[in-house]
């Protein structure tokens, strides 16, 4: 059982975690999020803490946005997109249970005092900005951190509000190269 509440988009959501893990739900019911769906998430937040698991897609991304604004201490987990992708569809619900455990072991916190380890020019020389396979280069390193795709001002954000560390980046970086990518 997992001790946080997952703070996922919807019902089918739901169904595809309790596959893949023991865990209570809230459901935002998209970007609906009605007042008693935001009450129900500060009343989670403040007793159990919340994983936001939201849809690897930019509705998903901007409801992850509107979460964090309100509950700056809420814990994150990203699905990759290549792993929430089925029948021509994105999302949580198209998730394998493997794809769910393995997102959810690599939980992130925003740091409250975010660092500045990276820059812009980490993303240039590894890769990650500025190239044409940069997309790619940073979906995957990304997946292997734990902190989801994004474009490259989010994903420097993201590696300075999550706690990467340089090691882990480095890392993360050797195993891409040593996939061939």
């Amino acid at each position: 059982m997992i001790k946080e509440v997952l703070v996922v988009e919807g019902k089918m959501d739901v169904v595809a975690i309790n596959k893949a893990v023991e865990a209570d739900c809230i459901i935002t019911e998209g970007f609906n999020l009605l007042p008693r769906t935001i009450k129900n998430i500060k009343a989670a937040y403040e007793k159990r803490g919340i994983i936001i698991l939201t849809d690897p897609d930019s509705a998903g991304e901007r409801i992850r946005s509107y979460l964090v604004r309100r509950f700056p201490n809420a814990k994150h987990a990203f699905i990759p997109a290549q792993e929430a992708t089925a029948n021509d569809d994105i999302g949580v619900e198209q998730a394998k249970p493997e794809a769910i455990r393995k997102a959810l072991a690599k939980v992130r916190t925003a740091e409250i005092e975010p660092s500045n380890e990276f820059s812009a020019r980490d993303l240039i020389l590894n890769g990650l900005n500025g190239s044409q396979s940069a997309s790619l280069r940073r979906a995957k390193v990304g997946e292997i951190l734990g902190i989801g795709f994004a474009n490259a001002k989010t994903f420097l954000r993201r590696l300075n509000n999550y706690g990467v560390t340089r090691d882990e980046f480095e890392k993360a970086l050797a195993q891409l190269d040593k996939e061939g990518n």
